[in-house]
C-alpha cells in the first residue's frame, strides 16, 4: 500500500484509500478543471474539499503541498517511477494527467502543440481575466467607483472570447476535431459567466459558436459530474 505519510497535507485531509489519487480542491473554474479530467479519463481519485477560507488554503497543511495557497492540488501516489509525487498548478496538473494516460492531447506531436497552445490561452489569459471581471462585476470591486479597473476587465474579457468565436467558426473543439484538456480547461470560465451574472456585459448574444461550444461541453457525463466534485458539503 502506498504510503502517503511525508506528505503534511494528509494530516488534515486523511485519505481513506491511499493508493489512489488524492485530489485536493474546490468547485470553482480552475477547481472543477481536475475532477472533470480525471471523470473523462477514468482514473481512480479521492477528493478533499479545501474551502477558500483561510483557514485551510492558509493552513500549515495546504502550504506544505501548495505554497502558493490556492486549490486545486493533487498527490498521485503512482508518480514518475512508482515514487508519490505532489502537484499544484490546474495547468500543469492536467498536462500531467495527460501525459500519464496519454489522452486529452490529441494523437500527433502537431496536436500536442495545439493543446499546450490553448491551454495556455487559458491559463494566462481567459482564466485571470474572467475572474477579475468577476471581482469587479460580482464582489467586493462592485463598490470601487472609479470605472476604469472593470472597463479594462470586461474589455479584455469580450477581446477573448471575440477570440474564441472565430477559432470555434469551423471546429467541435479548440485544438481541433478532438476533445482535449484545452476544452476542460477554456469551457469552465464560460460557464462562469452565469454565476458573474456577465452575459449581457461581454456581449454573449453575438457569440453563438461560443454558446454552442459550451452546450457540447456541458452535455458530456464526465462534465456534469465533475462540476459537482468534492461536494460543497464536504
Amino acid at each position: 500500500m502506498a504510503d502517503l505519510s511525508s506528505f503534511a497535507i494528509t494530516q488534515k485531509w486523511a485519505p481513506k484509500d491511499p493508493t489512489v489519487l488524492q485530489l485536493y480542491s474546490f468547485p470553482t473554474p480552475n477547481g472543477v478543471k481536475i475532477s472533470i479530467a480525471l471523470e473523462e479519463l477514468g482514473l481512480a481519485y479521492e477528493p478533499h474539499l479545501v474551502t477558500l477560507s483561510d483557514a485551510d488554503v492558509k493552513s500549515a497543511e495546504f502550504l506544505s503541498l501548495n505554497p502558493n495557497n490556492k486549490i486545486p492540488a493533487i498527490i498521485d501516489p503512482d508518480g514518475p517511477d512508482g515514487v508519490p509525487i505532489g502537484l499544484f498548478e490546474s495547468g500543469a496538473i492536467l498536462l500531467y494527467l495527460a501525459e500519464k494516460t496519454g489522452k486529452l492531447m490529441g494523437e500527433t506531436a502537431a496536436d500536442k502543440a495545439k493543446v499546450t497552445q490553448w491551454l495556455m490561452f487559458q491559463m494566462g489569459g481567459l482564466g485571470p481575466m474572467l475572474g477579475q471581471m468577476g471581482f469587479f462585476v460580482k464582489f467586493a470591486g462592485s463598490e470601487i467607483e472609479d470605472p476604469r479597473p472593470r472597463d479594462r476587465y470586461v474589455g479584455e474579457a469580450k477581446r477573448l472570447l471575440a477570440v474564441l468565436e472565430k477559432e470555434l467558426a469551423d471546429r467541435e473543439w479548440i485544438a481541433g476535431d478532438f476533445y482535449s484538456i484545452a476544452d476542460i480547461a477554456i469551457a469552465p470560465w464560460l460557464a462562469a459567466l452565469s454565476f458573474y451574472e456577465a452575459h449581457d456585459l461581454v456581449g454573449w448574444q453575438d457569440l453563438p459558436n461560443v454558446q454552442a461550444y459550451l452546450v457540447r461541453f456541458l452535455a458530456r457525463p464526465a462534465v456534469q459530474k465533475g462540476r459537482t466534485i468534492p461536494s460543497r458539503d464536504g
